[in-house]
């Protein structure tokens, strides 16, 4: 499973490169911003977070336990964020997307929408996932609404789930199964039409 997702993907906005050394300055670059990491494990905006985080991603990537991405755009090749497949269950074929973040720049921009098409297209159509779970900080309202805009399903709080930078995180889970992809797909591109 991990080797069909850790593919580059390519969109018309973005493209999704797996995550290597290479990326190391411009993603520090672009996670500069404390505002992006408010609701993360980790504050990648001071060089001991990003440090830690980046290296996390490297040894996920090396394991084959997740499959970061750099978030590129693919127009003028300025890196805008991450996000990747983890939590990985082939024998039950279930993946999450998560830990995605972006530049304050390219918010509301589309890129978003599209990684999750990409993602979401991987997952269900070339890797045959029945189910594609998010989890996000339930105070995290920006994400949520995201999450439900793609539409996936709100499935319910995990209390006192982890802990964070900043404190301890209750965790809303959300889904999108093999059914509602097709639904969930053609509203992604309808969505990412408006940003063309």
């Amino acid at each position: 499973m991990w080797q069909e997702l850790a593919q580059r993907l390519e969109g018309r906005m973005i493209v999704l490169d797996p995550i290597r050394e290479e990326h190391r300055e411009p993603l520090r670059a672009a996670a500069a911003d404390p505002a992006i990491w408010r609701w993360m494990q980790v504050d990648g905006s001071t060089p001991e977070g990003f440090d830690a985080w980046f290296a996390h991603a490297l040894r996920e990537t090396a394991e084959q336990r997740e499959a970061p991405f750099v978030t590129i755009d693919r127009d003028g090749g300025r890196v805008l964020g991450s996000t990747r497949f983890l939590s990985l269950r082939p024998e039950h074929r279930g993946v999450e997307i998560g830990n995605t973040w972006l530049a304050r720049s390219a918010w509301s921009s589309g890129a978003n929408i599209e990684a999750k098409l990409l993602m979401l297209e991987q997952a269900f159509e070339r890797v045959a996932a029945m189910r594609v779970e998010f989890k996000t900080d339930a105070r995290n309202v920006e994400s949520r609404r995201a999450l439900e805009a793609l539409p996936a399903t709100f499935e319910g709080i995990f209390r006192k789930h982890m802990l964070i930078h900043a404190g301890i995180r209750d965790s809303a889970y959300y889904a999108i199964t093999d059914d509602d992809w097709p639904e969930v797909k053609a509203n992604l591109e309808r969505r990412l039409e408006a940003h063309r």
